[in-house]
């Protein structure tokens, strides 16, 4: 097992040029409850380091974490999709993530949180093409593989890779509660940064 990554928080950004400057930066993406905060907590080996809400849309700024007490960073961005707030608010948080994806020169590689229980959504989907068109570095992460049925996983990942159309060795699987794959992520993280 590798030594779970040092993150310390950092900000909250609402505009980019608010964020701290960094060599490299490794940024979280994915609709609304998919379990990106969750993520964070099981890649720092802290269950309260990232705020992890019941209610989706929780997150509605760039939440910026300093990792393994170097320039580098991580960030957890506002989820796309469904989220308790006004249709106004949805949009600037679009906006803002639109900006910082196309216009963050450090940021290394994107993760996109897929949940792995019900599958990539039209949002999903929509997301990758979007980054396939600019083009921006990506990796596709399957959240949630503790929810799928063992008899299951099989078919879900070889289902869930060609909707993302993705090999299946493509997507990498974790589980937040269970600590599946983490240590797989923050080896793939640490070359992203490095």
């Amino acid at each position: 097992m590798s030594r779970r990554l040092q993150l310390r928080f950092l900000t909250s950004a609402d505009d980019i040029t608010k964020l701290p400057d960094s060599s490299a930066e490794v940024a979280l993406v994915g609709r609304s409850n998919v379990g990106k905060s969750s993520l964070v907590n099981a890649l720092s080996g802290r269950k309260a380091m990232a705020h992890v809400s019941k209610t989706p849309g929780r997150t509605r700024l760039l939440n910026c974490f300093e990792v393994d007490g170097g320039d580098a960073t991580l960030v957890d961005c506002p989820g796309y999709g469904y989220a308790q707030a006004p249709a106004q608010m949805r949009g600037s948080w679009r906006k803002l993530m639109e900006t910082y994806l196309q216009q963050r020169e450090q940021l290394a590689m994107i993760l996109v949180l897929v949940d792995g229980e019900i599958g990539p959504t039209k949002l999903d989907v929509q997301m990758l093409d979007w980054l396939r068109s600019i083009p921006l570095p990506h990796s596709v992460i399957a959240t949630k593989f503790d929810k799928v049925k063992a008899m299951q996983r099989a078919a879900r990942q070889k289902e869930l890779a060609a909707t993302c159309d993705l090999q299946v060795d493509d997507v990498v699987w974790v589980s937040a509660a269970k600590g599946t794959g983490i240590d797989e992520l923050e080896r793939r993280v640490r070359l992203w940064l490095a």
